[in-house]
């Protein structure tokens, strides 16, 4: 899996993209749950940023993840860490869990990857869900928009 900067947006997106994925598929409650909110905004990018962090998961996922007999890619847990290790501001894990909660709801069905991934952040970051739901929802700090891509422009 590629590095981002400790706390920055690509970094926040990632974990988003992996939340949305780590089911087997992205609902499309989800992506009306992410556009209602305006999420991707709040944790300053634009949509083709995102786009483009959610196609370098997906890479980073074909590469390193074990496939299940499913077939169904996962990450191991050691991998996880590594991504949520990359937000570090307590702040930052406390909406961000709670969006991740939100997401992982949006379809009214919560699978056991979708679990595991909830109760691994929580573990990691050191966080109690029952404050974060009293305190937070899923109210991401607003972050200036970009005003172009941050891994430059998009090619086909």
């Amino acid at each position: 899996m590629r590095h981002y900067p400790a706390d920055s947006p690509e970094a926040m997106a990632r974990i988003i993209a992996h939340t949305l994925m780590v089911d087997g598929a992205v609902d499309s409650s989800e992506l009306k749950l992410l556009a209602h909110r305006d999420v991707i905004v709040r944790i300053g990018l634009e949509d083709e940023a995102f786009d483009m962090v959610f196609y370098q998961y997906c890479e980073d996922l074909l590469s390193s993840a074990q496939r299940k007999r499913n077939g169904q890619l996962e990450l191991d847990a050691a991998t996880v860490e590594h991504l949520l290790a990359e937000i570090r501001h307590p702040a930052l894990q406390e909406v961000l869990v709670s969006t991740m909660l939100d997401i992982v709801n949006a379809d009214r069905r919560l699978t056991g990857s979708e679990a595991g991934l909830i109760a691994q952040a929580l573990k990691q970051w050191q966080l109690d869900i029952l404050e974060i739901s009293g305190r937070h929802g899923s109210e991401l700090p607003p972050r200036p928009r970009p005003t172009h891509c941050v891994n430059g422009p998009r090619t086909s």
